[in-house]
């Protein structure tokens, strides 16, 4: 049987097209964070370009390395940007490819919600989707080996999210990653204080999130809603925007990473 692969579309865009290049680019943001040890079992991280938002995301990364031996799956979900998708749309792949090299997709996730009636599947919806695409080469950067669940959320409740993601939440090898943006398009001040409100709510526990506070956010709220019956704790890594980054003021986007982990926030995280 042919392989059915999901070939990178916004390498050369969001981040460097040349394995090297990507590689060193990756291991800088990477080096550079400022990452706190916990144990994460789930993480909410942006999605621009490497140049905006790669800082804020690397934030998130560097804290898996300690558990990169134990991580085997990643449960990757994100917003479809391009095609509309009622529910939660599986890509229809075998492997996703980036310049780093593949990464399978685990059929055996894939069979344990295929039945469920807000999960299709729209090999359309992931063809050119940047927001999971862009989390990969950090993933293979961070992680040992491992399987990936991508879904592109569309049109669906929290509650619907909640469901796949208790069907997918597996023990410590099985990390879920939810990939969002915060606010879009506001001067720099206005974006620091809407983003600060939503991220405060995220650390509360409350949802709904709007769209227009973020644009992951029916998957933002599904994880919070799966996060409360876990008891699982909020801790904030970094927020910044693009102003802070490599865009102009006038305009910005907004970005944060967020650890869910299964201590509170002062548990030691490798014992």
């Amino acid at each position: 049987m042919m392989t059915a692969v999901r070939s990178p579309a916004v390498a050369g865009l969001f981040y460097p097209a040349d394995g090297y290049q990507l590689k060193q680019n990756v291991s800088h943001l990477l080096a550079s964070a400022t990452s706190c040890h916990v144990r994460p079992k789930a993480l909410i991280v942006p999605h621009a370009g490497y140049i905006y938002s790669g800082a804020v995301a690397a934030s998130a990364y560097a804290g898996l390395v300690p558990f990169a031996h134990v991580i085997r799956r990643v449960v990757l979900l994100g917003p479809a940007h391009r095609v509309a998708v009622r529910g939660l749309a599986l890509p229809g792949m075998d492997v996703f490819e980036t310049p780093l090299g593949e990464v399978k997709v685990d059929q055996q996730l894939v069979a344990a919600i295929a039945n469920f009636p807000q999960v299709a599947v729209s090999t359309e919806a992931h063809t050119l989707e940047h927001a999971l695409e862009v989390q990969l080469p950090f993933l293979q950067s961070v992680l040992d080996d491992f399987t990936l669940l991508p879904l592109a959320v569309g049109t669906a409740t929290a509650e619907a999210v909640a469901q796949v993601l208790e069907q997918l939440w597996g023990g410590e090898e099985t990390l879920i990653v939810v990939s969002s943006d915060l606010s879009h398009y506001l001067p720099y001040s206005v974006a620091q204080r809407t983003d600060h409100e939503t991220v405060q709510a995220i650390l509360h526990m409350h949802q709904p999130i709007a769209h227009n506070r973020a644009c992951g956010s029916v998957s933002v709220n599904g994880l919070i809603i799966a996060a409360q019956k876990h008891h699982l704790t909020p801790l904030l890594l970094d927020l910044r925007n693009s102003g802070d980054t490599a865009g102009p003021r006038d305009q910005v986007v907004g970005y944060a990473a967020i650890a869910f982990t299964e201590g509170s926030a002062g548990d030691d995280p490798v014992n």
